[in-house]
């Protein structure tokens, strides 16, 4: 057996896959986020470790004693600052967290090459503009921090205690020179850090340690090693084998994200598109991010009132109709691609009498998907050649989102065996090349197609005209929620 944990925003999921590639059981636990201010959200990593300990104790006994090695993934970007103890000093900032605006703003001045390094533009989402609002509202915090984790790399070091990230994962920090795969000094010293309170770099198929001996006795495992990983959407690449050129992927998580793989670092800043490294060896990605997807639905569910979001698509679903005049800006937490716009805010738009429930989920079902057009116009702008689509993700479940999806994008949507587990299975494949070194292209094959999803041609034609309206509306709105306003808000509740 191979363990693969991912320590998603409101999830920790575990998942263990055999030797012949198939996954022998998975389990879960919840974690809770924070949004003690307008523009924040915040976990504690406290939370993280007991969520992962839940999971894996909750797979079966006999099986978990067969884990030969685990791979980590988890949530991109988070800010976990350590003091010299290793203790947390404050909650984690997470990457849908807007508070930093000025201070991407700030970097990009002190630092004139940075979209040259790091091959992004610079947006609150990523790490290092976090440091900086600590460094000026937080300056103790700042001044005893030892070093930087991210997320999946604070729990590597509960789990071994080795200071260890990968390269896929450090390309979301804007401290990483992607194409040289090499912390930046430049960047570093920008924010007031070194090299010596960064992780050690690694590919992501390689070791980084081993289980404590408490750890593994707790969890009924010898101290087998762990692997590097990757950043949840580079792990879920390596899941579905979107690992060579032209080869991508849409997750359908608490995010929105199109990935696409190649053997070339090809960033495109200005249209906010991510250029990252993938978590394997002399392998890029391009990637377009919303930061609503299934967490729009999520909220939609509770605004309606109903049971969640799987209950929602089922009225959706039943009402059977792409021609409803509600139009839904998915933008609660901001928006990256293509806009970098984390002032943007959620719009229910053309509501009337007879707007109920399940027009509102259809209408959130055609937001997301319409946002996630955006995101693949800006992804071909930037020279992507997209030759198949996999889905991967909770979202990914669905067959009603698939076609709208498909409409909306009016391309083809694979769908894969076992896709809906995601990032957990793509680490516990890293966690096997980390031991058996087998050839990346041959293990990482694509898993059995369970069914493609076509774009239908009137729903495409129904859709289109609304994607326009949507694209209008956020173009009207956009500035008329005060940037200035939120960031006056959060200076004075810092």
């Amino acid at each position: 057996m191979f363990l693969g944990i991912d320590i998603g925003t409101s999830s920790v999921k575990a998942v263990l896959v055999d030797d012949a590639g198939a996954v022998a059981g998975q389990a879960s636990a919840p974690l809770p986020v924070s949004r003690p201010y307008p523009g924040w959200s915040e976990q504690s990593p406290a939370d993280w470790w007991t969520a992962t300990n839940r999971a894996v104790i909750a797979l079966e006994v006999q099986r978990r004693r067969q884990v030969r090695a685990i791979g980590l993934s988890g949530q991109m970007h988070g800010a976990t600052l350590l003091d010299a103890a290793d203790r947390p000093l404050r909650p984690a900032i997470l990457w849908n967290d807007g508070r930093s605006a000025a201070q991407c703003a700030a970097l990009e001045r002190a630092v004139p090459a940075s979209r040259q390094i790091t091959g992004n533009l610079a947006m609150p989402g990523f790490t290092a503009p976090k440091l900086l609002w600590v460094k000026q509202h937080e300056p103790d915090a700042f001044a005893a921090t030892r070093c930087v984790l991210l997320p999946k790399d604070y729990m590597r070091l509960c789990m071994t205690g080795a200071k260890a990230t990968d390269v896929s994962d450090a390309s979301g920090t804007l401290w990483l020179d992607v194409a040289q795969r090499a912390w930046s000094d430049e960047m570093l010293a920008a924010t007031g850090l070194a090299q010596d309170q960064m992780p050690r770099l690694h590919e992501g198929c390689e070791i980084t340690g081993a289980l404590r001996h408490e750890v593994a006795a707790a969890w009924g495992m010898e101290p087998v090693v762990v692997a590097a990983g990757g950043g949840d959407n580079a792990a879920g690449a390596v899941g579905v084998g979107v690992i060579d050129e032209g080869d991508a992927l849409l997750s359908l998580g608490t995010s929105g994200v199109l990935f696409v793989a190649g053997r070339a670092f090809r960033p495109n800043p200005e249209r906010a598109v991510h250029a990252f490294c993938h978590a394997l060896p002399q392998r890029w990605h391009q990637m377009s991010v919303m930061l609503s997807a299934a967490s729009a639905l999520d909220w939609a569910a509770r605004l309606t009132g109903s049971a969640d979001a799987r209950a929602l698509i089922a009225l959706a679903q039943a009402r059977g109709r792409l021609d409803g005049r509600e139009i839904f800006l998915p933008y609660l937490s901001g928006e990256r691609t293509p806009h970098n716009d984390p002032a943007a805010r959620g719009v229910l738009f053309g509501l009337d009498h007879e707007s109920d429930a399940a027009a509102i989920g259809q209408a959130v079902l055609e937001g997301v998907a319409f946002g996630l057009a955006d995101g693949l116009d800006a992804l071909i702008e930037a020279g992507a050649a997209i030759k198949q689509i996999s889905m991967i993700g909770g979202g990914a479940r669905s067959p009603w989102w698939g076609r709208v999806l498909a409409a909306a994008l009016n391309r083809p949507l694979t769908y894969r065996l076992g896709a809906d587990v995601g990032p957990a299975y793509g680490a516990a494949r890293l966690a096997r090349l980390a031991v058996t070194r087998e050839l990346s292209g041959e293990f990482c094959a694509p898993p059995p197609i369970e069914a493609v999803i076509e774009p239908d041609a009137r729903d495409v034609a129904v859709l289109t005209p609304k994607r326009h309206m949507f694209e209008h509306l956020y173009g009207d709105l956009r500035g008329r929620f005060d940037d200035h306003l939120l960031g006056a808000t959060i200076e004075n509740k810092s």
